[in-house]
């Protein structure tokens, strides 16, 4: 068999064995596409199991190594670190957030780096629980959670780790208990700035502080205040929730289903694709609650920006607040641009403190391909150089003054 026979063999060879994955990959799309999904794979014990709020632990596994993204292996440590992290997800999005695919799967990540891995899973909200405000989500709920997980690891100091409302409710209950066993503190493109550069949550901010002075107006005369209102009215939906996830990247969420049917012979893209697809189509109910709060006290106040938050009765003082703190911004984020997250570092009292910007949008910073190189390494390498055993000392002064009760608000107190 001459060269070009040969060649054109393997050729015909290449497109049958394309054309029958294309096919076989189309019926599992069309009918079987919960076999293309791979999100929540990363195997959990259950702490606490609440009426809305649970929290998971994530062991190590029995293989030596885990995939990554690029298709290398990172070796699993073994010798854990003396303080736990705690993985905080924002509203409105499941807990595959940090369990995307086992390649991207940042609980996986942060356990083979030899981390002691909780998550905080804040429920699927209904109804019921539309009147959940600020308060319930930064003080008591994450409260009792870091109370379970401190049972349960036996260390009294622990890390927090947020991604979007996730590091901001991170910063809030802190500020409102100044806990000095809350060693280390990471936020992921949290909105701390509201009233700075040109992004979608500015805009909003800015019209609300121009609406504030008619409001106050229009209510001296009538019942229609923002803050008279039931918050559980305020509510967002799950499709809503979603659309304004995918407002992030309109043009992406509009090509990947060209892609897909271009790639369709891909079993891995066609997962990949698939996982993302139902991640992004299954967000969650926003609560009511905590959207007022954030429209009359963090927006139209800017009280965020000043390091002084009134949460319900208590004062969340961010400019107290002296845990360690590393800050990322997403260069290409434009729901909450570097300018916008940067101000968490100038507010804090922290003495080691860094701000950080990586490439990423808003949910690229945390989930995309190039989150693990960027976000999840550097974030393991920092928290390792301050996650050893405290002195004794500082243990003993940590359990007599740190009993974690909150701020009083003096107006409402």
């Amino acid at each position: 068999m001459n060269k070009l026979a040969k060649f054109a063999l393997d050729q015909g060879l290449a497109l049958n064995q394309r054309v029958s994955a294309t096919a076989a990959n189309g019926v599992d799309w069309l009918f079987k596409r919960d076999t293309l999904i791979k999100s929540g794979r990363t195997w959990f014990e259950l702490v606490h199991d609440g009426d809305l709020m649970a929290v998971r632990y994530y062991e190590l596994p029995e293989d030596d190594e885990i995939e990554l993204v690029d298709g290398s292996r990172k070796p699993i440590e073994r010798k854990q670190h003396a303080v736990p992290l705690v993985l905080v997800p924002p509203l409105g999005v499941t807990t595959e957030a940090f369990d995307l695919m086992p390649q991207r799967s940042l609980v996986r990540y942060m356990v083979a780096a030899g981390f002691k891995v909780y998550l905080v899973d804040w429920g699927k909200p209904k109804k019921e629980h539309g009147h959940l405000n600020l308060k319930d989500y930064s003080y008591s709920m994450l409260g009792t959670a870091l109370a379970k997980i401190r049972r349960h690891s036996g260390s009294e100091d622990v890390s927090l780790m947020g991604w979007c409302m996730g590091g901001l409710l991170c910063l809030l209950h802190q500020g409102q208990v100044q806990d000095k066993r809350i060693r280390n503190i990471i936020t992921v493109a949290s909105p701390i700035d509201l009233e700075s550069g040109s992004s979608m949550i500015a805009n909003l901010a800015g019209a609300a502080q121009a609406l504030n002075g008619p409001a106050q107006l229009v209510s001296s005369y009538s019942n229609l205040r923002l803050n008279t209102l039931d918050p559980a009215r305020l509510s967002l939906p799950s499709w809503m929730t979603t659309l304004v996830f995918k407002m992030t990247d309109p043009v992406g969420s509009v090509t990947t289903y060209w892609d897909l049917v271009t790639r369709l012979w891909d079993r891995e893209f066609v997962e990949s694709h698939s996982t993302t697809s139902d991640y992004l189509n299954n967000m969650l109910m926003y609560p009511g609650g905590v959207l007022k709060d954030m429209a009359v006290k963090v927006i139209a106040d800017g009280q965020l920006a000043k390091g002084r938050v009134e949460v319900g009765d208590n004062l969340a003082e961010l400019d107290a607040i002296e845990s360690n703190l590393l800050a990322f911004a997403g260069k290409t984020d434009h729901i909450v641009p570097p300018e916008i997250a940067a101000k968490s570092v100038e507010i804090v009292a922290s003495k080691d403190k860094e701000f950080r910007i990586v490439p990423g949008g808003h949910m690229g910073v945390i989930i995309g391909s190039k989150a693990q190189n960027a976000v999840w390494a550097q974030s393991a390498e920092w928290l390792a150089k301050r996650s050893g055993k405290a002195p004794a000392r500082a243990k003993r002064k940590a359990r007599t003054t740190a009993k974690a009760r909150p701020r009083r608000n003096k107006k409402t107190a």
